[in-house]
């Protein structure tokens, strides 16, 4: 059977509930792996003081050497899993942006009078998808309309954050305050993804507003299709 074909209204309301679906995911990692990174936490555990011993390779020079395998093995995994724990973080914010950017592109979208049915990003110089301006304005009579400005404007907040410490960063010799400031702006960064994961929620919700009068559209044209088509049959 041919496949059946969405009107664009739902094929654009999936495409940002996969974007969701995608930073939700990479929400659960994240938090999976910062439960691992703090369990591997050295000062958690006290480390076994039983020793090896390692005899040289045939071909090798030296003594032998003594080792704490049970210590080495905790200091092992938490750089192992306060590794993954940081890269699972950047692609969580990565995912979260895209969402909340993409939500956002589809609500103005929507409300140029477009019928986009998917969600498009421009690509990078390594096809890596690139977010869009995350504003949404023009929801007067949305009654959601209030807390979406208030989740934006702690997300910009964030982001601004995040470019604070950058360009400290980038500073030699920081002053106390400047020092102090740089550790404040990390810490509000680090937020981002949250941030953008609930903004992109908020956002979504707006799509289901700004798609609601054109899926009604939708709907009487199939109406008066149907009711054409019985006009048309003949009569017996």
């Amino acid at each position: 059977m041919p496949e059946k074909t969405q009107h664009w209204t739902e094929s654009l309301f999936d495409s940002v509930y996969a974007l969701y679906k995608t930073a939700r995911e990479y929400q659960l990692a994240h938090r999976a792996t910062q439960l691992l990174a703090a369990q591997a936490e050295f000062d958690r555990h006290k480390p076994h003081e039983g020793r090896i011993t390692l005899e040289r390779h045939a071909a090798g020079h030296g003594h032998p050497v003594m080792k704490e395998p049970h210590a080495d093995a905790l200091f092992d995994l938490g750089r192992i899993h306060g590794d993954a724990a940081s890269e699972m973080h950047r692609r969580y914010e990565e995912a979260a942006l895209l969402f909340a950017s993409g939500a956002a592109w589809a609500v103005r979208s929507v409300q140029l009078g477009h019928t986009p049915p998917t969600v498009t990003f421009q690509t990078d110089q390594y096809e890596r998808p690139v977010q869009h301006r995350l504003s949404i304005t023009g929801l007067t009579n949305y009654v959601g309309a209030e807390l979406l400005n208030t989740s934006y404007e702690l997300l910009v907040h964030r982001l601004s954050a995040s470019d604070r410490a950058v360009h400290l960063a980038e500073q030699r010799n920081l002053a106390d305050h400047e020092a102090g400031e740089f550790h404040d702006a990390v810490d509000t960064a680090m937020g981002i993804a949250d941030s953008a994961f609930s903004y992109g929620l908020l956002a979504q919700k707006a799509v289901n507003f700004v798609l609601l009068e054109p899926r009604r559209a939708h709907e009487r044209e199939i109406a008066l299709a149907r009711a054409a088509a019985r006009t048309d049959q003949p009569t017996p």
